[in-house]
C-alpha cells in the first residue's frame, strides 16, 4: 500500500470567513428583496447539500428584513444530471417542496458554488418536472466562473475567479462544524 502524500498546509487559502459569509448572504437577501419588490411570492429551493442550508439562512435574513415567511424547500437533481453514465451510483437527495408549491411563484435556487452551469441546467429541468414558476432565478454563494452552459446567477455572494484545477470548498456549520470558504488545488 502506498502512503499519500500530505498536502501542505499552505495547498489551500480561505476567502471567505463566517462574517464573510453572514454579510455576502445578508447582500443577497436585500437585493432579492429589492429585485422582487419584498418576499409574498417567493419560494427559496435549496441544491442539496450545502444549497439547503443556505436557502434556510437566506430565508431567515428575509424574514428580518420583509418581516414575512419566506418557505423553503430542496430539490434533488440527482436523476437530471446530465453525468450519470459516467460517474459512480449516487444515492438520491431529498425533494421537499413547501406547502405553497411553487406555481406562480418566483422560485429561487439556492447552491454554493457556481462552475459549469450543469447543475443548474439540472435544477431547472427538476422544477419543470414539478410545477410552473412564475420565474427561475439563482442565488449562490461563490460564482468561480468556467461556465460551460449560458447561465448566469441573479444574485452572488462572492466572484471569485479561478483557475480550472483550482477547487472551491465551501464549509457550513450544519454540515462541517464551521463556516468558511477555502481555495486550492485538489490533488488529481
Amino acid at each position: 500500500m502506498t502512503a499519500v502524500p500530505a498536502r501542505p498546509a499552505d495547498s489551500f487559502r480561505e476567502v471567505l470567513d463566517a462574517s464573510d459569509i453572514s454579510r455576502a448572504l445578508t447582500r443577497i437577501a436585500h437585493e432579492i428583496v429589492e429585485r422582487n419588490k419584498g418576499c409574498e411570492n417567493i419560494v427559496l429551493l435549496g441544491i442539496p447539500s450545502r444549497g439547503v442550508p443556505l436557502a434556510r439562512r437566506i430565508a431567515a435574513k428575509l424574514s428580518e428584513i420583509d418581516n414575512s415567511h419566506v418557505p423553503v424547500g430542496s430539490i434533488d437533481i440527482t436523476m437530471y444530471r446530465d453525468d450519470l453514465r459516467l460517474k459512480p451510483a449516487r444515492a438520491l437527495a431529498h425533494t421537499e417542496v413547501p406547502p405553497e408549491g411553487i406555481d406562480g411563484r418566483v422560485v429561487i435556487l439556492v447552491d454554493d458554488v457556481l462552475f459549469s452551469g450543469r447543475t443548474i441546467r439540472a435544477a431547472m429541468d427538476a422544477v419543470s418536472d414539478l410545477g410552473r414558476p412564475q420565474a427561475i432565478q439563482l442565488a449562490t454563494l461563490v460564482d468561480r466562473g468556467h461556465r460551460e452552459l449560458p447561465i448566469r446567477a441573479d444574485y452572488v455572494g462572492k466572484n471569485l475567479p479561478t483557475a480550472q484545477s483550482e477547487a472551491v470548498h465551501v464549509k457550513l456549520t450544519e454540515l462541517d462544524d464551521q463556516d468558511s470558504v477555502v481555495l486550492g488545488v485538489d490533488a488529481q
